[in-house]
């Protein structure tokens, strides 16, 4: 999801709820304690020097029970840090505190905000010299041309 994109759906919530991906509900009473941009420039293992950028939101749970954060609210935080820090509109990332910090893609179901668990890629493959996987498929799925195909007794087999 892109910055843009929460900025037109925040207006038309009530509350802001985010979810991970299992169903468990982050708790009601977080907070978001940074807004920025991530700037990334790496080399990956092909050579290929890449650039990526990010909005970063850091969820945080705190021991502040009263505490609810509402749309509008949210809504002029991402203002504020739009303007202060002159965030592009990129895809969001989402920081929240599991066993360790997890990054999560962001997500929205028509109601939640949906943390999207986050894989690692090789992205230069081709480089890497590991084998691509071959596509598995069943054998009773295969269709069998009945010109070319042995039939008992044919003597083919």
């Amino acid at each position: 999801m892109k910055l843009s994109e929460i900025k037109e759906i925040l207006p038309t919530l009530k509350s802001v709820e985010f979810q991970l991906e299992n169903g468990t509900f982050v708790p009601e009473h977080f907070h978001i304690t940074e807004i920025g941009q991530i700037i990334k420039k790496f080399i990956d293992c092909g050579g290929v020097i890449r650039n990526e950028k990010a909005v970063n939101f850091q969820l945080w749970n705190a021991n502040d029970y009263e505490h609810r954060l509402k749309p509008g609210k949210l809504l002029h935080i991402i203002q504020l840090s739009e303007e202060k820090l002159d965030i592009e509109d990129s895809e969001i990332e989402v920081e929240y505190q599991g066993e360790t910090i997890g990054k999560y893609d962001l997500e929205f179901n028509g109601r939640n905000f949906i943390l999207k668990n986050k894989t690692t890629a090789c992205l230069a493959q081709e480089a890497c010299g590991i084998p691509s996987e071959k596509q598995k498929k069943n054998l009773s799925e295969l269709s069998v041309n009945p010109t070319s195909a042995c039939t008992p007794g044919s003597g083919c087999c």
